[in-house]
């Protein structure tokens, strides 16, 4: 099992960070899509607790369960992570819920994957449009992502670490709204 490392950068200007992404020479690696994720927990959030993370995630035609485990704290964020396509997304739930696993928050947003096409395995780049704001997504390697983050015009404290559930309830209470889902049609954008 590989951790994942990544961050994430909150981008002010979308098409500025897509010229950025094209004149460093990365290239589309998947089209813009929809993702609909959802994560579960057991009614006394023991998966929360013990900083666990379960989600379905559909995307496109695609659906994936992931597993991640607890983050460890450095400059990145790093966590392990197992994740496997799922045939059925309803049958999936089924068997969650049965099993004790229910839905306890939802996030969505539309998301664009980028690669360097000499090293297409070194890391990737995406861009993620969410209902509160836009990030830039750097996965790989520790010193692969200072290299692609300073080539793109970023450093180090821009690094974001937090989950877009952690993001959406700061979102909420700055603007002193009840969180709900983070959602497209969400009273919290």
């Amino acid at each position: 099992m590989n951790p994942e490392t990544e961050v994430k950068i909150r981008i002010s200007d979308l098409s500025q960070a897509l010229d950025g992404l094209q004149r460093s020479g990365f290239r589309l690696r998947i089209p813009r899509q929809f993702e609909s994720n959802t994560l579960y927990d057991t009614p006394d959030q023991s998966l929360r607790r013990g900083e666990n993370i379960l989600r379905l995630r559909e995307s496109g035609e695609h659906s994936k369960i992931t597993w991640k485990g607890p983050s460890e704290h450095s400059r990145f964020k790093v966590r392990p992570e197992l994740e496997t396509s799922v045939a059925s997304l309803e049958t999936m739930r089924q068997i969650l819920e049965h099993l004790g696993y229910f839905p306890v928050f939802r996030y969505e947003k539309f998301r664009t994957e980028y690669v360097e096409p000499a090293h297409p395995d070194a890391g990737v780049v995406t861009i993620d449009e969410t209902p509160i704001g836009n990030f830039l997504e750097l996965e790989g390697p520790g010193d692969w992502i200072d290299q692609k983050a300073q080539q793109l015009g970023f450093s180090a404290a821009d690094y974001v670490l937090e989950s877009y559930g952690k993001l959406y309830l700061a979102h909420c209470r700055q603007r002193g709204v009840e969180p709900t889902h983070m959602v497209f049609a969400s009273n919290c954008q």
